[in-house]
């Protein structure tokens, strides 16, 4: 079949730069979808996104889909001609329907007798038929929050529509979207080049923007282009650019024709935490900053302009002056803010409301203090100082700093605490106390900052567990989620013996008249739910996670080890069988009643060589497994119990189990119990996949 590359570019007013590679992603996605949907083939796909341009060229895109054989079945032929021969209502109506006359009908032979049939072959619809459908589509199924419209106009979009390119090979296809009419003319920089430029065929479409109209539309190459130019800059200053990934997304998403230039600012402001010079730099003005070989921050700033400008400087100039006030507004408020301790900031906190039903941050600060002394102490750390530190936790948040820069909360607090003479871990732990901040984030390193950052989090569970406010569904206010997953995380990768009711029962000990019950226990089986998630990350299946989560232990530290220890029994080749076996013991001593089963075994009436077999490998085991069991050492214990493989394999094969004698019958019950009992010190291996 025929084929022809196509483009289809949508024009805009500068679009939201953090939406703009989102919505690239989706228009492409929509596009595609719908062409393997229709069943179109196609060749390469190239998007491209720029500040004012949403576009996309297909390469080799077919001419029409392909023809489709079509087969409709109609009445049997007992049932479509009379006895004389003559067709019955049900042909003549099935074939009026369709349009034919009975005789254009074929029969079908089938196992069930004769059917009439019409079969044609259905033309796939044009190329240039089709797109228009499937971009309207696209455009329609992008997430935007909030459309917008414009003039008199009833189209929605995120931004307003200036015009419309539409060709399939060099032809447009002429058919209106969003009110536009599609046409071969596109416009070039705003500045450098404010015309309409036309572009013969889709291949040459961003080779006439980049050689008569000033834009790079590929968001990659420009993305890249920046990349290089910011790093070249550096350089020269002998600096490093520390180049954040999702400023560099921003950066390029806001330019069409990028121009990294260098600019410098006063020494002085070096004295400031480089944190709050960062942000103030990157947030506000979106400059890239430096740092020497050795990580210290350099008096250098990059900014990327959308032009080419005759006076770079004039440019530099004015980028300089723009960032002066900020950094001097930083300064300002570190300077002030040191004026004061921040013990002296605590009662500050009592009139900013943390939750309606559960007090004010300062009653938060209270409570996570009472239960970060406790984590302490269980943890092996100092509880005056988790106390002290839980106490200063959010003192600055009514600091003028992090007022202004919001995402500087608990770096800035660490800063003042060092400036007021705190324990070295009580000023690391207001930083720590939000660690990890997001997935794969660091963790505390201090067992100060541990305790206060488990005991925040513990502390907002149980409270909003405990007036019903759970998470659900998308829902999450408080990132309850995040949360639970953060405290999994502190207490097994930083190895802490810490139980998960325990300190949840110490946290809910420090609210009053909480109207939920028992709400400690459903925020442990919240937290163990999470660990799902946590170990798909891994690539840990599932079902060991259910093995595990059956026996619910509330140590985080001790699920791991038997999650990894059940993980690595599943690679072993007995794992299935034994997985099989414990389904069929826990089948069969479901069915008894709890009087029937116990744990005993007398060996006196063990009589088979099987279950003699089996008796003598399960106290054998017993006695090898137990200390395992007490260390925690459960990978040990299941490479132990793996040889029980065969033994059982053999019971099963010779034994009867529901033996006519009852004495005999309850004592092979209890052998298989004790056999059981085994595992589930472990997890319940019978959920793991079974053998076939």
């Amino acid at each position: 079949m025929a084929t022809q590359d196509f483009l289809v570019e949508l024009g805009t007013e500068e679009l939201p730069p953090k939406a703009l590679k989102p919505l690239s992603d989706a228009f492409t996605q929509g596009i595609v979808s719908g062409l393997q949907a229709a069943g179109i083939e196609f060749g390469a796909v190239e998007p491209f996104a720029a500040p004012r341009r949403l576009a996309l060229r297909i390469r080799d895109l077919a001419h029409a889909q392909p023809d489709k054989p079509v087969e409709k079945r109609g009445p049997a032929v007992k049932a479509a001609f009379d006895d004389a021969g003559n067709p019955t209502r049900a042909l003549t109506g099935f074939a009026t329907s369709l349009g034919v006359t009975p005789d254009e009908l074929d029969t079908l032979e089938t196992d069930k007798g004769a059917w009439l049939v019409f079969r044609t072959v259905e033309q796939g619809r044009t190329t240039a038929e089709l797109m228009p459908e499937l971009i309207e589509q696209s455009l329609a199924a992008l997430p935007i929050p909030k459309r917008m419209r414009w003039g008199a106009h009833r189209t929605e979009f995120v931004r307003p529509v200036h015009w419309l390119v539409m060709l399939y090979g060099s032809t447009v296809i002429d058919h209106p979207i969003m009110g536009l009419k599609p046409g071969n003319k596109t416009r070039g920089h705003r500045f450098h080049c404010p015309k309409s430029l036309i572009i013969p065929t889709p291949a040459d479409y961003e080779v006439v923007l980049r050689q008569e109209g000033y834009v790079l539309a590929d968001f990659a190459q420009r993305r890249e282009q920046i990349r290089k130019g910011v790093n070249a800059l550096a350089l020269q200053q002998s600096c490093v650019a520390v180049i954040d990934e999702a400023l560099l997304d921003e950066v390029t998403a806001l330019n069409e024709w990028p121009v990294p230039l260098m600019g410098r600012f006063e020494e002085r402001f070096l004295q400031v935490p480089a944190e709050a010079l960062i942000s103030s730099m990157k947030e506000h003005q979106k400059y890239f900053h430096l740092v020497d070989d050795n990580g210290q921050m350099q008096p250098f700033f990059i900014t990327v302009a959308n032009l080419e400008s005759k006076d770079p400087s004039q440019v530099i100039a004015g980028n300089e002056k723009v960032i002066r006030p900020r950094l001097s507004d930083a300064a300002f408020f570190y300077e002030t803010d040191r004026k004061k301790r921040l013990d002296q900031r605590i009662d500050r906190l009592k009139p900013i409301v943390f939750q309606d039903k559960l007090g004010s941050v300062y009653d938060k600060s209270v409570r996570v203090a009472a239960l970060a002394g406790k984590i302490a102490q269980a943890i092996g750390s100092d509880p005056a100082l988790a106390e002290r530190a839980a106490m200063l936790a959010k003192t600055d948040l009514v600091t003028e700093m992090v007022l202004e820069f919001t995402d500087l909360q608990g770096i800035m607090g660490q800063y003042y605490a060092t400036h007021d003479g705190e324990h070295a871990d009580v000023a690391s732990a207001l930083n720590e106390q939000y660690m990890p901040r997001f997935a794969k984030d660091n963790l505390p390193t201090t067992l100060t900052g541990c305790a206060v950052a488990i005991a925040d989090r513990l502390d907002s569970l149980v409270g909003l567990f405990g007036i019903n406010q759970p998470p659900s569904g998308t829902r999450d206010p408080f990132a309850l989620r995040r949360a639970a997953l953060g405290v999994l995380r502190i207490i097994i990768e930083r190895q802490l013996p810490l139980d998960l009711q325990t300190c949840c029962d110490w946290a809910a000990q420090q609210f009053t008249d909480l109207p939920a019950e028992n709400p400690s226990t459903s925020v442990v089986d919240y937290m163990l739910e999470r660990f799902r998630a946590y170990y798909d990350e891994q690539g840990i299946s599932a079902e060991v996670y259910l093995a595990v989560h059956a026996r619910r232990p509330t140590r985080p530290l001790d699920f791991d080890r038997r999650v990894k220890a059940v993980e690595a029994f599943r690679q072993r080749p007995e794992a299935g069988a034994l997985a099989a076996a414990n389904k069929r013991v826990s089948n069969i001593l479901a069915k008894q009643s709890e009087n029937t089963v116990h744990d005993t075994v007398d060996a006196s009436l063990l009589q088979d060589p099987a279950e003699l077999a089996l008796a003598e490998q399960v106290n054998h085991q017993t006695d090898t497994v137990l200390p395992l069991f007490e260390k925690g050492d459960y990978t040990a214990a299941l490479h132990s119990l793996a040889v029980l493989h065969q033994p059982v394999d053999r019971f099963f094969d010779e034994v009867m189990v529901m033996a006519d004698n009852e004495a005999v019958r309850n004592n092979r019950l209890a052998l298989l119990n004790r056999l059981r009992n085994l595992f589930l010190r472990v997890a319940d291996i019978s959920l793991l996949p079974s053998a076939s």
